[in-house]
């Protein structure tokens, strides 16, 4: 199994979708707060000031029909505490928001970040700045899995749920499963920082 218990980068092969589904699952189990009202993006902003390193996700509503498009419904951020998932509906894409992606200083991890940071400004424009995407990571480490699950079981040794992907993000009261599957992407993407930073020569 690819998955390197030393923490050092050169994997030879692809590890396999049988293989991944033998890896332990888990999830997020910390603090989530979703946010949806301006006082709510208030606090949850005062409370990832200072923070460097963030995880960063989002979810979109899918589209089954051609011609058939989403903005993003959700903004995620994980701090090493705890999670965010910031409702875009109600909110917008609001200032503090557009502030923490467009900070260099805060690095925002996560994976296929070129459509997030494309959808996200449609909602409202800004700079982005400070985004590390793990599967350009993973491709200069030689590791062959590049999506969030794949690196997950490779370089962390569990595997995250998928169940909850293709759901109803814009729905106004997300229901328990959303809200534990989106933390985990979030919380995944700094955990995957960190642990390439650490397996970095």
């Amino acid at each position: 199994m690819p998955h390197n218990d030393t923490g050092q980068p050169g994997f030879d092969r692809r590890m396999s979708k049988e293989e991944i589904n033998a890896c332990p699952m888990r999830q997020w189990s910390g603090p989530v707060h979703v946010v949806r009202t301006g006082d709510e993006l208030a606090a949850a902003v005062d409370r990832l000031a200072g923070h460097t390193l963030l995880g960063f996700d989002t979810e979109t509503r899918p589209a089954y029909t051609v011609g058939e498009s989403y903005l993003p419904s959700l903004l995620q951020l994980a701090s090493a505490e705890e999670v965010f998932i910031f409702q875009l509906k109600p909110l917008g894409l609001a200032q503090p928001l557009c502030e923490i992606l467009a900070d260099p200083a805060i690095v925002k991890a996560g994976v296929s970040l070129k459509n997030d940071i494309r959808a996200l400004n449609e909602l409202s424009p800004f700079t982005a700045a400070g985004f590390v995407d793990l599967g350009h990571r993973a491709k200069q480490a030689e590791i062959k899995n590049h999506g969030l699950r794949g690196m997950a079981a490779v370089l962390l040794g569990f595997r995250i749920a998928k169940g909850a992907q293709t759901s109803n993000w814009a729905r106004e009261e997300l229901t328990p499963q959303q809200i534990r599957y989106a933390a985990t992407d979030a919380w995944v993407g700094r955990e995957l920082y960190l642990a390439m930073a650490k397996s970095a020569p």
